[in-house]
């Protein structure tokens, strides 16, 4: 079964923003906007210390390592050749002052490329790739097991005979520069720590400011009286919640509709009971009195005929009550056969007023249900006991209007449109015409058709004037509705007969339930 409503295309899916756990709501709008940010917060100062903690060594080891640069070429000043082998006159404040600069021990080694003649202390690590001549390079090695940074040189023995190079390497323990970026670091974990604080305590001040007139409304509303159904107003309210105050406006707006509704419905209720209750009244009064038994046993058919009318016209009225408000269950049923059994019920009627009651039902040649004469269904969704309500008020006015000898005519058929493509029946409307000879509903006066408690002006048996408004009602319910017209015009162009056409989305093809096939 599709899953779009008739006449209406289908709907791409948009996309949504993922719903919050249904236990966040509890909480307030304050708190919960921390509990999002935080976390982000959170997130980016972990990512931002650790880029903190990349930059910090990057800077520690530049600083160090150009100080280990000066120690070597400081040494390469003081190393000599003239007697053709290898010396140096080291230079012992410099490397106590490099020494006590590093907060650690400082080794030094100048050798011979081939390493035949070595000074200094033996077995510092050399970078694994061959040195370039003139080119520093340093690395993070171990020497004794303590972590060092060492710097190494390479330049050529005697530049007037080169092939022969000289390496000269110093390194110094990392406690220095590994304090110095710990220090970095922690620096810059109070500085976030209070700026995350910062900003933490200025967002919850900030969304308090913000919700002052949310909190002025709710107290607003909460000092109202009860019965005090006037619009709130949006003034001063954030542009936020403005949609959700409008909201509020027109459901209040509903209500005091649907309050007003009910109170004129209950005075023109009291006022249409009062009448037959007292006509009831004086009519038992006079019974009692009366002493002659024919006099007594038209009495008695009088009250019955009262009693009778009163007692329909209450239940119009429970049932245009039960139309506009009662809690309704909607399941797909045959339209058809729905008003073939209403018409056949009206029969006992329409013989003892001696009217012809006629049934017309045009099927569509679709892909609906089919009945045992392979006739298609005509198939709505809606409520199978307020739909025969509508039908047998419909056909009961039109047999109570119509005099001895006319006609009454129960129509159901499908008004098609112009479809789109090829099986598109979105659209389509199912139509039930009820059309009789009775003295109509004057031009002027049909707009108001529908309206409670309203009857034509031009008759003069008793009624209620309710039977359309119920009809009406139920049709609205139904997402359908009504329309009244004449049935014809007579041969000098006057209007004779009412035609009243109820109108409903024809649903979906689908299985109907066997209760509501039987005809």
């Amino acid at each position: 079964m599709s899953a779009t409503s008739p006449g209406l295309p289908a709907r791409r899916p948009s996309l949504r923003w993922p719903s919050l756990p249904t236990r966040w709501h509890r909480f307030s709008v304050r708190r919960t906007l921390l509990a999002l940010v935080l976390p982000v917060m959170l997130a980016a100062v972990g990512i931002e210390l650790a880029l903190t903690w990349g930059t910090a060594l990057q800077a520690a080891n530049s600083a160090y390592d150009r100080s280990l640069l000066g120690a070597i070429k400081a040494i390469d000043s003081n190393v000599s050749t003239e007697t053709g082998g290898l010396s140096v006159e080291m230079p012992y404040r410099l490397l106590e002052f490099f020494e006590l600069t590093a907060s650690g021990q400082v080794f030094f080694r100048v050798s011979t490329e081939d390493g035949l003649v070595e000074i200094g202390n033996a077995g510092l690590p050399l970078p694994g790739q061959a040195l370039k001549t003139g080119v520093p390079r340093f690395i993070d090695a171990e020497y004794f097991g303590a972590p060092v940074r060492v710097g190494a040189w390479a330049r050529e023995l005697d530049p007037e005979r080169p092939g022969r190079r000289m390496i000269i390497q110093v390194a110094e323990s990392t406690n220095s520069r590994n304090a110095f970026s710990r220090a970095l670091l922690m620096q810059a974990v109070w500085r976030d720590l209070l700026t995350v604080s910062i900003v933490a305590g200025t967002l919850a001040l900030v969304i308090g400011w913000a919700l002052r007139p949310l909190d002025r409304l709710r107290r607003e509303v909460e000092a109202r009286a009860d019965d005090d159904l006037s619009p709130v107003d949006e003034t001063g309210v954030p542009a936020d919640a403005a949609p959700l105050v409008r909201a509020i406006n027109h459901h209040l707006a509903r209500q005091r509709e649907l309050i007003d509704g009910r109170r004129r419905f209950v005075d023109d209720a009291s006022h249409q009971l009062r009448t037959p209750l007292a006509t009831l009244a004086t009519m038992v009064g006079y019974a009692r009195r009366e002493r002659d038994p024919e006099r007594l046993a038209e009495a008695l058919t009088a009250l019955k005929g009262q009693i009778d009318d009163t007692v329909r016209r209450t239940n119009q009225m429970l049932a245009l009550a039960r139309a506009d408000t009662a809690q309704i269950a909607m399941a797909p049923l045959a339209l058809d056969r729905l008003a073939d059994r209403c018409a056949r019920e009206s029969w006992p009627l329409a013989r003892e007023q001696g009217i012809d009651l006629g049934f017309e039902c045009a099927h569509g040649d679709g892909d609906r249900d089919k009945d045992a004469d392979g006739r298609e269904d005509i198939v709505v969704l809606g409520h199978e006991g307020q739909l025969r309500e509508a039908l047998l008020n419909l056909l009961h006015n039109a047999l109570r209007y119509t005099p001895r000898g006319g006609a009454v005519t129960l129509q159901v058929g499908v008004e098609r449109r112009p479809a789109l493509e090829e099986g598109d029946a979105r659209g389509d409307t199912a139509v039930i015409r009820v059309v009789d000879d009775g003295p109509g509903i004057p031009a002027d006066e049909r707009p108001r058709a529908g309206e409670r408690f309203f009857r034509g002006s031009n008759v003069d048996l008793p009624g209620s004037g309710l039977g359309l408004a119920i009809v009406r009602a139920i049709a609205r319910r139904h997402a359908g509705d009504m329309a009244v017209a004449a049935a014809r015009l007579d041969a000098d162009g006057l209007e004779r007969g009412t035609v009243v056409t109820l109108r409903f989305p024809l649903h979906a093809p689908t299985e109907i339930p066997f209760a509501l096939k039987a005809g």
